[in-house]
């Protein structure tokens, strides 16, 4: 096995260990709410859960794909926070006693009913695995500055509206944390003496306190 082998496989463990980790989180540690019914705990859980996956996966191709030591360093970062954030999630959803998914449309909870912003397309995540490496990083970082572009007003919803305070607070060190992310995200295009990423999805405008229970 080669060094590079040795260190796929121990992050590999890693996310396994998050993941696990934010599953016992998730069911051992809610407090004094044994059963939520807000839609807004409800729908941000499931969808977030959703978004996160894919950055989970695009940072997964990166970590395989590329040598580059900060790169390398962020790929781990999301793989490992966001993974364990989807078993909190995970966890959370079965202690109140909510299925993991809805057939209810996705961003309904936040007064929208359309795609979540940020994510993205099948034929993006599929360039991933063709793309130079080089391109591939470029690339890389402009999709998840995006993606943390449409999770941020995910975020900032739940912890505005949510009844759990541990919802409220996992909301908001992940409005915070990202924030912080699309920063070095964009120092690491300037970096590479490329332009920063100027986002250009479209964030949803948000009303109401709508269901998605």
């Amino acid at each position: 096995m080669t060094r590079r082998d040795g260190a796929l496989l121990l992050t590999g463990l890693l996310v396994v260990l998050a993941l696990g980790a934010g599953l016992a989180l998730g069911r051992g540690t809610q407090d004094a709410l044994p059963r939520i019914t807000d839609a807004v705990d409800i729908g941000f859980a499931r969808d977030m859960k959703v978004h996160h996956a894919q950055a989970v996966r695009m940072s997964a191709v990166v970590h395989r794909r590329s040598t580059d030591p900060e790169l390398n360093f962020l790929a781990i970062d999301i793989l490992t926070t966001q993974q364990g954030q989807i078993g909190i999630m995970t966890g959370w959803l079965d202690l109140w006693g909510h299925t993991q998914t809805s057939s209810r449309p996705a961003m309904v909870w936040m007064g929208h009913d359309g795609p979540m912003p940020g994510m993205a397309s099948s034929a993006e995540l599929a360039a991933l695995e063709q793309l130079p490496v080089d391109e591939l990083e470029e690339q890389y970082l402009r999709l998840m500055v995006r993606h943390h572009e449409g999770a941020i007003p995910m975020a900032a919803y739940a912890a505005d509206h949510a009844t759990s305070p541990d919802v409220v607070r996992l909301a908001r060190a992940m409005e915070q944390g990202q924030v912080a992310e699309i920063a070095s995200m964009q120092g690491l295009l300037a970096a590479r003496g490329l332009a920063p990423e100027a986002g250009g999805r479209q964030v949803p405008a948000v009303s109401g306190h709508s269901g998605h229970g």
